[in-house]
């Protein structure tokens, strides 16, 4: 089985996988998040959420 997260929220725990990037860093798939307990998540500007998911390309940003 894979890692999990679990969140808290009104009394209910509610279980999302632990998901690992091209790069090894380590996410939260929450993208049953709104579905399982009605809320959403603020990443204000951006910076703490990957986009998409590949399993066919590797986009080298410092190569261009």
């Amino acid at each position: 089985m894979s890692e999990m997260c679990k969140i808290e929220l009104d009394g209910n725990t509610h279980e999302f996988p632990i998901v690992v990037g091209t790069e090894n860093e380590r996410g939260i798939d929450i993208s049953s998040l709104r579905s399982k307990t009605g809320y959403i998540t603020l990443d204000d500007g951006y910076g703490n959420t990957g986009s998409c998911e590949s399993a066919i390309t590797y986009i080298d940003g410092d190569q261009g």
